[in-house]
């Protein structure tokens, strides 16, 4: 999946409007946040690496730099990380009909992620893994319309957050 097919209008429209809020329920983040203990982010941390192997480098925490993608995975920092980015996931749930009041904020991350060297288009490599963990946490009850509405969700967030390659 390409960032034009990530990429979502989020200037001035109403997203629960758009994305059937019984599919982004904050039940299911809270579930995942549960279910996601350090060794259950090991799957979807596999998938990131293998899909996008030069992503690695990019995670380097107090000047230490991982030899493999089993080093990162397992790293204390990493899972934080990993905690962080669920964490924006839910305040985007929380806020799915006002999605604009975080704007400021996912274009201030955007900034900071550019600024490590992160690429705009890692983006859809990091969606993919997040629809994986979602699937894999929430088996059967993660139906193509779930699916359909975490993407749109997802494909928000990234657009208030490209903002801030764009320096807006």
């Amino acid at each position: 999946m390409d960032m034009a097919q990530w990429s979502f209008l989020l200037k001035d429209s109403c997203l629960s409007q758009i994305i059937p809020l019984k599919y982004l329920g904050r039940d299911t983040v809270c579930q995942v946040l549960q279910e996601t203990e350090d060794t259950a982010f090991s799957e979807p941390g596999k998938r990131l690496f293998a899909l996008e192997p030069g992503l690695l480098p990019l995670f380097q925490y107090n000047g230490c730099q991982f030899s493999s993608p089993e080093d990162c995975l397992s790293s204390p920092e990493f899972l934080d990380h990993i905690r962080k980015v669920m964490l924006v996931i839910d305040a985007a749930v929380t806020n799915v009909e006002d999605l604009s009041s975080l704007e400021e904020y996912l274009a201030g991350l955007g900034k900071k992620h550019r600024a490590v060297g992160v690429k705009l288009s890692s983006f859809s490599t990091v969606g993919e893994s997040l629809l994986y963990m979602l699937e894999r946490c929430l088996g059967p009850s993660f139906t193509p319309a779930t699916r359909a509405a975490w993407s749109q969700l997802y494909g928000a967030v990234v657009q208030a957050m490209s903002r801030g390659w764009d320096g807006e």
